[in-house]
C-alpha cells in the first residue's frame, strides 16, 4: 500500500503554548490528535507519528565538502515550520487527503500530503 507523509506546518514564532493561544486550545487539540492517532491505528493507515520542537532547534549539517560544514538554525528562513507528521498507509490519494482533513481538525494546523517514493516511480526516473 502506499505511503504519504502528513506535514504540519505552523508559525514559525511560537508563544508558551506552542501554535494554540491557550493552554486550554493546547490540551484539547492534543487530546483529539491523540484520538486521531488512536483511529488511524485501528483502521489499519498508522505508521508512525511526532511532533517537533521548533525549527530555531534545528541544525544543518552540509557534508558534500572534504569537511563537514554544520550551521545552527533551520535549512530555510521562512514564516512557517515544519511541526509535525504523521506517516500513513493508504490505498489512494483521495484517502490520504481525506485523512489529512480530519488530522487537520483535530491538530488545527495545515497538512501538506505528499506521496513517498515508490519502486515504480523510481525506476520511471530511469527511463525515459
Amino acid at each position: 500500500m502506499p505511503k504519504y507523509l502528513l506535514s504540519v506546518y505552523g508559525p514559525a514564532e511560537r508563544n508558551q503554548f506552542g501554535d494554540y493561544p491557550d493552554k486550554e486550545s493546547m490540551l484539547q487539540a492534543f487530546a483529539d490528535t491523540g484520538a486521531f492517532n488512536d483511529k488511524l491505528v485501528a483502521d489499519g493507515y498508522f505508521v508512525f507519528a511526532d511532533g517537533l520542537e521548533q525549527a530555531t532547534t534545528a541544525t544543518v549539517v552540509d557534508g558534500r565538502g572534504e569537511h563537514p560544514v554544520i550551521t545552527d538554525g533551520p535549512y530555510l528562513e521562512a514564516k512557517e515550520h515544519l511541526g509535525g507528521f504523521w506517516i500513513i498507509e493508504a490505498p489512494d490519494l483521495d484517502v490520504a487527503l481525506r485523512l489529512a482533513a480530519e488530522g487537520s481538525k483535530a491538530c488545527r494546523g495545515k497538512v501538506e500530503v505528499r506521496p513517498f517514493q515508490t519502486e515504480e516511480s523510481f525506476k520511471a526516473l530511469l527511463e525515459p
